[in-house]
């Protein structure tokens, strides 16, 4: 195969349409941009949201909802989960080399569900715990620091 045997197709080699090259050309004269108005003119761009003049409708729907930026910060772990901690004495920093909470979490409370009870003494450090959590640990011979 050689440079001079090579066949190029046509689509390969697509030029780009020259506007406002005359009336042959296809795209002459207003270079497929109509007869007078906003966009016709040269510099001027439209907003994606732009209605015509009405009110777009992002602003015509009321804003709903508030996120709290605690809850950013916050997590909730359910009992079970800690079923599979090994060690006894508990703080964030088990919590997240167990990939149970993210590494920007700052507060963690247990909650309770009725699934499994404790059955080993636990030690928690710096973390909240619900009513039920905590009559569970005691129970068990644990405590809340």
């Amino acid at each position: 195969m050689y440079l001079n045997s090579l066949n190029i197709s046509k689509k390969a080699k697509k030029y780009k349409t020259r506007l406002g090259r005359g009336i042959g050309s296809g795209l002459g004269k207003t270079s497929g941009r109509g007869h007078k108005g906003q966009k016709s003119r040269a510099g001027k761009k439209i907003s994606r949201n732009f209605e015509g003049g009405q009110t777009p409708i992002n602003r015509r729907i009321p804003k709903l909802g508030f996120m709290s930026k605690k809850n950013i910060h916050t997590k909730e772990i359910s009992l079970e989960k800690l079923f599979f901690i090994k060690e006894n004495k508990i703080d964030l920093k088990i919590l997240r080399s167990y990939n149970l909470i993210k590494n920007n979490t700052k507060k963690v409370k247990i909650i309770f569900n009725k699934k499994n009870l404790l059955k080993k003494p636990i030690y928690l450090i710096g973390i909240k715990v619900s009513a039920n959590v905590k009559n569970n640990i005691k129970l068990n011979g644990g405590l809340i620091i």
